[in-house]
């Protein structure tokens, strides 16, 4: 089986393409399950967020079947999907999956929420029946080292997020946000930031749209604000300077025809909006109108790019922690390799000891001097036991395989004094039983 990592991020694929290839999280399951009667997969997880959609799977072909398998799904051109998606595989598909969970391959470097939305997707995966145990094995590791990225590098230190980055991006627009409104449409983790960050440069109210009210109406409470659901957005739209959105609707939620009543009635004030949506909220066409300054999720490089610096050194860290971890989980795995050579050896020594402890018994039960049945059954033993790498060094001192020699001086811990007699590695009458 092979490993792969396959997917676009915010460095490969505009926007226009990843909210194309974005999963609603209601389609998951089924897309995972569809994924492996298709695209030949073993097992399979599906990450997809605002700045990437990625496939995890393990599997006997390559990534062409994936790929395919996601062009025929999302039912866009494949010349588009082939200029734009990077695949790695085996231990260089497990660096990316550490280096993604740490926050060293996000848009905002270091970024916390990528973990969290990991263990989601591992979970999803779980639950739908498509993860065994090559993915769970190797999600395992990558938190692990996600978790030693975070104690022990400083990368998620300094408030860079993108929910942070929006904050600052509109305090561009509107310097003091001490006497305007913000309407944040969704209840999600980015939006709880968003409302957190709002609240502490002082915003003056804010009002939360979501699709359940019960959810807007706990982060209303937190941010003393007020809760609305989507549908009535339209009726309180004029109120908001600020509108920030980041839902995982598959349709647009805000039209031109819907701000530009708005703007009417608030005659032509300026609004800042902010879609960190993928797909987007808010129509493309917003940006025409002249009081509108929309922004996307791709706008808020500049802004990142300035907080990226504090935080270099801790990534050049994290890197090497990274690094580590594939070694870790490669020692891991060439170990597992092992197992069935280990299972069959044992199977092999048992088969040959019951063979002679039967003979030894037969001779014990016939009167035979218990001593010399003992003797006997260890010479037998030893000499069946060592038979057959006997014959194999052999032949592999004979046609000049001296490598084959070493091993058996490694696996056997064999050493010679300086006369050339053998020097055992432990003491021949210690209990060398297995632990």
């Amino acid at each position: 089986m092979t490993l792969l990592a396959f997917g676009i991020n915010h460095t490969t694929a505009p926007l226009a393409l990843r909210e194309r290839v974005a999963f609603a999280p209601e389609n998951l399951q089924s897309a995972m399950q569809e994924a492996c009667a298709h695209a030949g997969l073993a097992e399979v997880a599906i990450l997809s967020t605002c700045n990437r959609t990625e496939i995890y799977a393990s599997s006997e072909s390559d990534a062409e079947a994936l790929q395919a398998w996601l062009v025929a799904h999302t039912a866009i051109d494949a010349a588009d999907l082939s200029n734009s998606y990077y695949c790695y595989k085996d231990h260089e598909a497990v660096r990316h999956m550490m280096k993604v969970a740490g926050g060293l391959d996000s848009l905002v470097l270091g970024e916390p929420q990528i973990l969290g939305q990991m263990k989601s997707a591992f979970a999803v995966a779980k639950e739908a029946g498509t993860l065994g145990a090559e993915l769970h094995a190797t999600f395992q590791q990558v938190f692990n080292i996600a978790k030693r990225v975070r104690t022990e590098t400083a990368i998620g230190e300094n408030p860079v997020s993108v929910a942070y980055a929006a904050v600052s991006l509109a305090q561009q627009i509107f310097s003091n946000l001490k006497q305007d409104t913000a309407l944040l449409i969704g209840a999600g983790e980015t939006i709880e930031l968003v409302a957190r960050h709002l609240v502490e440069q002082g915003i003056k109210h804010i009002i939360v749209a979501n699709r359940t009210l019960d959810r807007a109406q706990r982060l209303a409470r937190e941010c003393k604000g007020e809760a609305i659901l989507l549908a009535d957005i339209p009726e309180y739209l004029h109120r908001a300077d600020l509108v920030i959105s980041s839902t995982a609707s598959q349709l647009p939620l805000l039209g031109k025809g819907a701000v530009e009543s708005a703007l009417k009635k608030r005659k032509h004030k300026p609004m800042f909006m902010l879609d960190i949506a993928v797909p987007r909220d808010i129509e493309e066409q917003v940006g025409e109108l002249d009081d509108v300054y929309l922004y996307t999720v791709d706008d808020l490089h500049a802004v990142i790019d300035e907080n990226k610096k504090s935080r270099v050194a801790a990534a050049d860290q994290a890197e090497e922690i990274i690094s580590e971890g594939v070694e870790q989980f490669l020692r891991h795995q060439r170990a597992l390799n092992a197992v069935e050579t280990v299972k069959a050896y044992r199977q092999k020594a048992e088969q040959l000891r019951d063979l002679e402890l039967q003979k030894a018994l037969r001779s014990l039960q016939g009167g035979a001097n218990a001593e010399q049945v003992l003797q006997q059954f260890a010479r037998n033993l030893t000499n069946k036991l060592i038979h057959s790498p006997t014959t194999v060094l052999k032949e592999a001192s004979a046609s000049s395989r001296h490598h084959v020699i070493q091993v058996a001086h490694e696996l056997f811990e064999l050493s010679f004094t300086s006369d050339g007699s053998v020097n055992p590695a432990a003491d021949p009458g210690s209990d060398a039983s297995e632990q």
